[in-house]
């Protein structure tokens, strides 16, 4: 095989543009979701009864707690799973989904009353998860919660 040379066909357009596509569509889909955050499945902490009740973990099935109030400060907040939890007054808990409505990120930061989304920094209010600041368009749905003792749970 002396002088010749083996070449890779020429890519197509058509070719070019799908990969394109997949590898925009990948990065959409990764920046609007929060599957890490994903809370376990029903039933996996084994109930609510017992001593202890330490259980935290990620967005509880009904009767887990989700939180303990002294971990929520007051005018903040912490995102637990699917559900930010939001201390806007002394004393008084608030809880919404913590998917932003604008593409679904999750959000990250509460402090000063206000919930941020990092994705395209949509402000929500931390007493009634209303808008304070765009793009988003339609507040935090509420989530029901449950303060009992020092546990907060989702009710």
């Amino acid at each position: 095989m002396t002088g010749t040379q083996a070449t890779a066909p020429p890519l197509a357009r058509r070719t070019v543009v799908a990969a394109g596509c997949c590898l925009g569509l990948t990065a959409l889909t990764a920046c609007g979701g929060s599957e890490e955050a994903a809370p376990p499945a029903n039933g996996t902490t084994g109930g609510t009864g017992g001593t202890g009740g330490t259980d935290t973990g990620g967005g509880g099935a009904g009767g887990d707690v989700l939180v303990r109030t002294a971990e929520i400060p007051e005018g903040g907040g912490k995102v637990v799973g699917d559900v930010v939890v939001t201390q806007p007054q002394a004393g008084v808990f608030k809880a919404f989904s913590s998917k932003c409505t604008h593409q679904g990120c999750a959000v990250k930061d509460v402090a000063d009353g206000v919930i941020v989304c990092p994705c395209h920094n949509s402000r929500f209010d931390a007493t009634d998860g209303s808008v304070k600041g765009g793009p988003a368009t339609m507040p935090l749905p509420e989530q029901a919660i449950a303060v009992e003792g020092d546990a907060i749970r989702l009710a």
